[in-house]
């Protein structure tokens, strides 16, 4: 009987549909043990980001330190800053938007700085002489000159590490702890990227099974009716319309 199979359809969607629920459910629970693993670890390191009384950003105690920063983060890495992820009453370095710019900011300074190169003894290099002394190497103007031109000089890739300066330089700046710091800092990013994929994921999941589950009460609803009366509004529905009398 229609009705039955109405009922059985309606029983087996609910289910179906309770336990979409619960697996959402579940894994919203693993989602939330993540931010609060990764918040632990943020503020195991105690790294903060800096904001002034106005709830602005600073570096070295301006905002135009921080301008230029967030500029080399949207501008050159070309990032999609989430401004809702810098919290000026939560500094604690714990979402991505907020490692991405911390990492800028050690890439920043990296590139705006400038290393002391002392040589020991002179070194000819591609029939130059540099003799024994101290060198300057202005980080950011090192590389092609279309590369310097565009800002985006001074990077690992673009010095010559057989130069005596460039080489010494970029081990200087380009340190192990530099890229260190960037490769946990990335870590960071990656997580706390992927948590708010799994975020939405678990709620479109706990969605899904709450819709599945009273599509299958409405169904087991409609099975209850009388099954005569069932025919006739069906048969209400495809009986033809009379022809007008003109």
């Amino acid at each position: 009987m229609m009705a039955d199979r109405l009922r059985r359809l309606g029983i087996v969607m609910a289910v179906l549909g309770l336990i979409f629920s619960f697996a959402g459910i579940y894994a919203f629970t693993q989602v939330q043990a993540g931010y609060d693993s990764l918040g632990a670890f943020s503020a195991a390191q105690n790294v903060e980001l800096s904001y002034n009384d106005d709830g602005e950003l600073v570096d070295r105690g301006t905002t135009e330190g921080a301008v230029a920063i967030m500029s080399l983060l949207e501008d050159d890495w070309g990032y999609p800053v989430k401004q809702s992820e810098l919290d000026s009453n939560d500094p604690l370095v714990n979402t991505a938007t907020e490692y991405m710019y911390q990492m800028a900011v050690i890439g920043y300074h990296i590139l705006h700085g400038t290393q002391t190169v002392v040589l020991d003894e002179a070194v000819e290099y591609n029939g130059e002489v540099f003799s024994a002394g101290s060198y300057d190497a202005v980080i950011n103007e090192i590389g092609s000159p279309e590369r310097v031109a565009a800002g985006l000089g001074g990077y690992w890739t673009d010095f010559n590490r057989s130069h005596p300066i460039e080489g010494a330089a970029r081990a200087q700046a380009w340190s192990g702890t530099a890229h260190g710091l960037f490769g946990e800092l990335g870590v960071g990013v990656v997580t706390a990227s992927t948590l708010q994929l799994g975020l939405g994921v678990s709620v479109l999941i706990i969605g899904l099974g709450l819709t599945i589950m009273l599509l299958g009460v409405g169904l087991f609803w409609t099975g209850k009716g009388k099954e005569g009366d069932m025919y006739a509004v069906i048969a209400d529905s495809t009986q033809k319309p009379e022809p007008a009398i003109i």
